[in-house]
C-alpha cells in the first residue's frame, strides 16, 4: 500500500487504471476506447552502479493491437533544475528497452511547480537543442474540481486523485466531503483503500485533518456510525470468516488424499485436482468418511 505523499500522487495510477481515461481526457491526449494497462518495473538502472529509477512505468495496450505506449509517472514536490536530464533519460531508457513509444507524465499539488513542469525543456548547447523533454503535466491548473457526491461515486479514483491535487485549495473541505459522501456507498475495499490514498496522499496539510474528520465522526453519517469503522470492520469479518472457511475446506481436502494414501489406495492425479478444488466442507466431510473404505479413489465421488 502507499508509504507517502510521494507514492500517492502516482501510484494511484497503477493501483486504479480506470483513472486514466479522464486524465486524459484532461491532457487532450488520445487514449484508446479499451486498453489492457500493465504495470511494468519502475527501475531504470544500467549495469554501471547508476540507480534510476522512475516513479511508476504503465503500458498501455489497446485491445485492437494497434499503438500501445508507456507512461511513466513522476510526482513532483517542487522545481528541481536537474530533472529534465533525469527524464530524458528516462524517456530514452524505456524507449530501446521495450521498443515502444513512451510519454511523461508528471504529477504536481501546487500551480506553480505545474507551470514548471510543463517545459519544455531543451538539452544541448547554447543555441542548439539536441534533445527537448515536453511532459504532459496534471496540477491544480487542469485536474478538475469535484463537489457533486454522485460524480464522485461515478468516479472514485478521479474524485480521489482530485482531492489529493487540490489538497491545498480553498475547495478541498468541499471535494473532500464530496468524496466521503461517495465512499457512503461503495465496498468495504475501496472504502479502506481510498481512506489511507486521502489519509497518506493529503500529507501534513489542513486537509487531512478535515478528512481525518469525515472519517472518524460518526454524526457525519447519521444513524451509520462511523464510515470507515463500518465498511472496514464488514469487510474484515467477512474476509475473516471467508479465510477460515477456505482454511478448513483445504485442510479437509488434504486429509481424504492422506486417508486414501495411507491405506495404501493410489490417488490420480485427477482425483487429487478435483478435492482440493472443492470448497464446500459438507461435500469434504462425506468424501472424507468414504476415503476410509473405498478401493478406489475414485470411489469417493461415486456415492457423494
Amino acid at each position: 500500500m502507499v508509504t507517502s505523499q510521494h507514492e500517492a500522487s502516482h501510484r494511484i495510477f497503477g493501483d486504479r487504471p480506470e483513472l486514466l481515461s479522464p486524465v486524459f481526457r484532461i491532457l487532450g491526449v488520445p487514449l484508446p476506447a479499451a486498453a489492457a494497462i500493465e504495470v511494468l518495473t519502475p527501475d531504470a538502472t544500467e549495469i554501471r552502479p547508476l540507480e534510476r529509477r522512475v516513479d511508476s512505468v504503465l503500458r498501455v495496450e489497446p485491445c485492437d493491437g494497434s499503438g500501445g505506449f508507456l507512461l511513466a509517472i513522476e510526482a513532483q514536490g517542487r522545481r528541481d533544475r536537474i530533472k529534465a536530464v533525469s527524464w530524458a533519460y528516462y524517456l530514452s531508457f524505456l524507449k530501446a528497452k521495450y521498443e515502444c513509444p513512451a510519454l511523461l507524465l508528471v504529477v504536481c499539488q501546487d500551480k506553480a511547480t505545474a507551470d514548471w513542469a510543463a517545459g519544455p525543456f531543451r538539452l544541448g548547447p547554447e543555441g542548439w537543442a539536441a534533445l527537448s523533454v515536453h511532459p504532459l503535466v496534471l496540477g491544480p491548473g487542469n485536474v478538475p474540481v469535484i463537489l457533486d457526491p454522485d460524480e464522485a461515486a461515478g468516479n472514485l479514483a478521479l474524485a480521489a486523485f482530485s482531492a489529493i491535487t487540490h489538497g491545498r485549495d480553498r475547495e478541498a473541505p468541499a471535494i473532500l466531503e464530496a468524496l466521503a459522501c461517495a465512499l457512503g456507498t461503495a465496498d468495504p475495499e475501496s472504502v479502506v483503500y481510498y481512506s489511507e490514498m486521502l489519509e497518506i496522499g493529503l500529507g501534513n496539510t489542513p486537509a487531512r485533518d478535515i478528512w481525518r474528520n469525515l472519517m472518524t465522526v460518526g454524526s457525519y453519517f447519521p444513524g451509520r456510525g462511523t464510515l470507515v469503522e463500518e465498511k472496514f470492520l464488514e469487510g474484515k469479518a467477512e474476509g475473516k470468516a471467508e479465510g477460515q472457511a477456505v482454511g478448513q475446506a483445504e485442510e479437509r481436502a488434504r486429509l481424504v488424499v492422506r486417508v486414501l494414501e495411507n491405506r495404501g489406495v493410489s490417488v490420480p492425479p485427477e482425483v487429487r485436482e478435483r478435492v482440493a478444488g472443492c470448497a464446500d466442507l459438507e461435500t469434504l466431510g462425506r468424501w472424507l468418511d468414504l476415503s476410509f473404505t473405498v478401493s478406489e479413489a475414485g470411489g469417493i465421488f461415486e456415492e457423494s
